[in-house]
């Protein structure tokens, strides 16, 4: 047995002993093999608790769905505001904080009514070395990280999903549409319906990693280094500035640099202050 199939035994002993469990759900990439696993481990003992709000991008709510659908597990879907989470919407540097606090309490509330007695989250090794605020709520809630304890990476979590057969195992990272609003900028239903729909629009047009940075009536584009050339051809240009106007941007621009995550951290990092992934 490789390394790779040691952790993933590993893993599975990690759920069998346990008598219930709740699978903070979010449908992508790594919750989605938390749950496979643990369905696989414990069949019905397990529960995946999803959270929807206006934070969260349409794909993921419905990725989310049908994921759990597929794996055949047990699922029930909340509806919680983040944007009324007391601070939450004057976007704080501890933003993530108090979005996983709320996501936490939900599930313990939940867990607490129907008798489950773990909770467990798909935070991963490689998660430890960037800044989460949300290992912190994890922590005040007593949620486990299951890939964590089985020394799960990333690129084993994708490896080994797309041995299971989960068609989440190259899905681009998806972070709530809050992620798009520098700090301090506040978090509106409006900004992350701009937000939302332009990203649509660029997914649409075949940028399968796309986002639209919010800056009021700018919007910044970042796809991936090699699609910044296709994104500022004539045409494709037209489109996109006449979609996101019709958005209700009053100006468009394309970050050269192109995607990458936590490109809203960049100051607050030289700073010599925390950031998030995004």
């Amino acid at each position: 047995m490789n390394a790779i199939q040691q952790k993933l035994e590993r893993l599975h002993a990690f759920f069998a002993p346990l008598e219930s469990v709740m699978v903070a759900f979010s449908g992508g990439v790594d919750s989605t093999f938390v749950l496979k696993v643990a369905h696989q481990s414990i069949g019905d003992r397990v529960l995946a608790l999803t959270t929807t709000s206006p934070t969260m991008p349409d794909d993921d709510h419905q990725s989310a769905v049908e994921m759990a659908r597929l794996i055949g597990a047990r699922h029930l879907v909340i509806e919680s505001n983040e944007l009324e989470v007391p601070g939450y919407a004057q976007n704080p540097i501890n933003r993530c904080y108090l979005c996983k606090h709320n996501l936490f309490t939900v599930c313990e509330a939940k867990a607490g009514e129907l008798g489950i007695a773990t909770i467990v989250d798909g935070l991963n090794l490689d998660d430890l070395t960037d800044y989460r605020p949300g290992v912190q709520a994890a922590g005040e809630k007593r949620v486990r990280h299951p890939l964590v304890e089985a020394e799960l990476t990333k690129a084993e979590i994708r490896e080994l999903s797309r041995s299971l057969g989960l068609p989440t195992w190259d899905r681009p990272a998806s972070p709530c549409l809050s992620s798009r609003f520098p700090y301090g900028t506040e978090i509106t239903p409006d900004g992350l319906l701009k937000v939302g729909e332009g990203e649509k629009v660029l997914h649409a047009l075949g940028f399968k990693v796309a986002r639209v940075r919010y800056h009021a009536d700018v919007a910044r584009i970042e796809v991936e280094p090699g699609q910044v050339a296709r994104l500022l051809s004539p045409e494709l240009r037209e489109t996109i500035d006449r979609e996101l106007k019709r958005i209700g941007f009053r100006f468009v621009t394309v970050d050269l640099k192109g995607f990458r995550s936590g490109s809203l951290n960049e100051g607050i990092v030289a700073a010599g202050k925390p950031g998030s992934a995004d």
